[in-house]
């Protein structure tokens, strides 16, 4: 793969299966990687359709290893984001930009509070990333992998995945991406996590009758809140979830399996509270949310 013309210090804040991914993709496009986190870590590995490789990578230990630099990658779960405080403060003590790559659909707001003057890129990403061990990450891939805004702080950012291995789209109308984005989180999320099973699960029955209620729900919130949904765009989500890869796994089956913290609130929740808001009937994923509290607990 050819490298990029001008190399870029890239920070990855957030070492899990997405943080991972990026961090291995970005090495291989030629970068200059820095790891952020508690553990060391010299190298990334990645598997895909194109076998294994391993890459350098620099390591900060704690905020205070760190500089600022011209990008930085931001993939914790929604609920890690303000402890990262101290991290992106020094990191971005110069500005440039922050590629968001969490779920949820409130990005910037999230995130514009923790960087100063730096560019907040809200990144949706679709690669089905499964962490194997730390350092180590499994990537099976899809139509598309990242889906940015179409505005100029993106175009930077898309400049930097250029080489990556990954392919990056952006949207004009990025509220309903990334509502759309939302809806295949919201059904199969909570349903892999609660069940202990991996996407396969939605293809049965019963199981596909629940999360297109969740779906429906969710779409009418989201068309509550702007976004150009449709009925269609449920049972289109379910469709493309069905037809993921054999094996393929989700952050929150994840996050339950390593004992971790699920990411709940920042999803069913999120559907829950904006449905609330604008007087939307949301008892499927209030059925989830309560289920998901009580494992998560």
């Amino acid at each position: 793969m050819d490298t990029v013309d001008s190399a870029e210090t890239v920070a990855v804040v957030g070492l899990g299966a997405v943080g991972t991914a990026f961090a291995a993709s970005l090495a291989e496009a030629g970068h200059e990687v820095v790891a952020c986190g508690r553990r060391p870590l010299e190298r990334i590995e990645i598997t895909d359709e194109r076998g294994t490789r391993a890459y350098p990578v620099g390591w900060a230990g704690s905020p205070e290893d760190a500089g600022p630099v011209p990008f930085v990658v931001l993939a914790t779960k929604i609920h890690d984001t303000p402890a990262t405080a101290e991290w992106l403060a020094r990191l971005t003590a110069d500005g440039g930009h922050v590629v968001v790559a969490q779920n949820g659909v409130d990005h910037r707001e999230r995130v514009e509070p923790l960087v100063g003057a730096a560019a907040v890129v809200p990144a949706l990403v679709y690669l089905n990333a499964e962490r194997t061990a730390p350092g180590s990450v499994r990537v099976r891939r899809t139509e598309r992998d990242l889906v940015l805004p179409d505005d100029a702080a993106a175009k930077a950012a898309a400049n930097l995945f250029e080489t990556s291995g990954l392919t990056v789209e952006t949207h004009a109308d990025f509220r309903t991406a990334a509502w759309r984005k939302m809806l295949t989180n919201v059904a199969a999320n909570p349903i892999t996590a609660l069940t202990g099973r991996r996407v396969e699960v939605l293809t049965e029955p019963a199981v596909a009758d629940l999360a297109l209620a969740v779906l429906r729900e969710a779409v009418a919130v989201g068309r509550a809140e702007g976004a150009q949904l449709t009925d269609a765009d449920a049972t289109r989500t379910l469709a493309w979830l069905q037809g993921l890869a054999p094996g393929s796994t989700t952050s929150m089956l994840q996050d339950r399996e390593a004992g971790r913290r699920l990411e709940y609130d920042g999803l069913t929740g999120t559907i829950a509270r904006l449905g609330d808001r604008h007087g939307e009937a949301v008892e499927a994923n209030r059925a989830l949310l309560a289920l998901l509290s009580a494992i998560s607990a």
